[in-house]
């Protein structure tokens, strides 16, 4: 008769307990959250929504704001009028009755158009080429990088040099730098901001290139491998297989170029000298001129700004819900 043998049981299985986290824990997650979300509360979310509630008032930075229609407090000939509520009219006047306005929408635009047309396809045309790992890519990748290190200042003090009527290098080269046949590149209306875009194609092409550059790292080989075997050439293996696969990179370049176009300011203003030039309008240098200015009008600045706000979110914010879209899909 053959013997059972019976299997011992099974030990039961101890339940993990979850692990308690100490004071220390709590004190040093505490400070971890709550301090980066305080510097964002105090510089990003309360200042915006001061900006909101300035756009709405009429306010020259003196004295405090009433709570009260404008109507309500009649204007007097060198008498500052206390700050009060003005409703829409800020944004009434800025459409209709401010002439940098449009303007200064066209250029940013144009400044926009640029910089998708023409600085980030020649970024990601130096991140391909250095990608391919030609001799000396580490220096030529620090050369091109350069102008992302410099200042936006100390860029536009150095394309005045270049740019200078009589003795810059364009005007020297093509023999127009005496006063009969001056080319005035930054004071002439039609040609100051293409000139301008010089300079910041100059500086955000290398920009991008950094940002291609990680990208195309990210990349996994074996889709090069196998787009060969395919028998792909190089420029179908790019737009094809590699480009698509770095669409958060793609997602990233763009959300940067549209703020970057947006916020252009400094080369603006080292040009201008801190003083209007026709040709140079844009929204940020229409902000800062109300703001700061000789006007004081900060409650029609900030409606300046909140409209440039306003303007950078739609496009950025519509493309990342349709991309995020995108992945979500099956």
């Amino acid at each position: 008769m053959a013997e059972t043998t019976i299997a011992p049981a099974a030990a039961p299985r101890r339940r993990r307990r979850g692990r308690t986290l100490t004071r220390r824990d709590k004190l040093v997650a505490a400070c971890m959250l709550g301090i980066p979300l305080l510097l964002d509360l105090a510089l990003i979310w309360i200042p915006a929504l001061g900006s909101i509630f300035l756009s709405f008032t009429k306010w020259t930075g003196i004295g405090s704001i009433k709570l009260q229609s404008c109507a309500n407090f009649p204007t007097a000939p060198g008498i500052p009028q206390p700050g009060c509520l003005n409703g829409v009219q800020n944004y009434k006047q800025a459409f209709t009755n401010y002439p940098d306005f449009w303007p200064a929408v066209q250029h940013n635009a144009i400044w926009l158009g640029v910089f998708i047309v023409i600085a980030t396809p020649l970024g990601m045309l130096f991140a391909v080429i250095l990608d391919r790992g030609i001799k000396g890519t580490r220096v030529y990748q620090s050369l091109l990088f350069l102008p992302v290190m410099l200042s936006l200042a100390l860029i536009g003090i150095i394309w005045e040099l270049i740019y200078s009527p009589n003795l810059g290098l364009i005007n020297t080269l093509v023999h127009h730098n005496q006063n009969d046949n001056v080319i005035d590149w930054l004071g002439n209306p039609h040609l100051n901001l293409w000139a301008l875009l010089v300079e910041a194609s100059w500086r955000q092409a290398p920009y991008v290139m950094i940002l291609y550059l990680a990208g195309l790292k990210a990349v996994d080989p074996s889709l090069r491998e196998a787009a060969t075997v395919d028998g792909a050439t190089g420029w179908q293996t790019f737009w094809r297989v590699i480009f698509p696969a770095m669409r958060p990179i793609n997602i990233v370049v763009l959300v940067v170029t549209v703020i970057e176009s947006l916020r252009a300011f400094d080369l603006v203003y080292i040009t201008s000298g801190g003083n209007p030039l026709r040709g140079l309008e844009l929204l940020s240098v229409a902000v800062t001129q109300n703001i700061v200015g000789e006007t004081q009008r900060i409650g029609f600045g900030s409606t300046l700004g909140v409209i440039l706000l306003v303007i950078s979110l739609v496009p950025i914010s519509i493309f990342l819900w349709q991309a995020f879209r995108r992945e979500e899909q099956p």
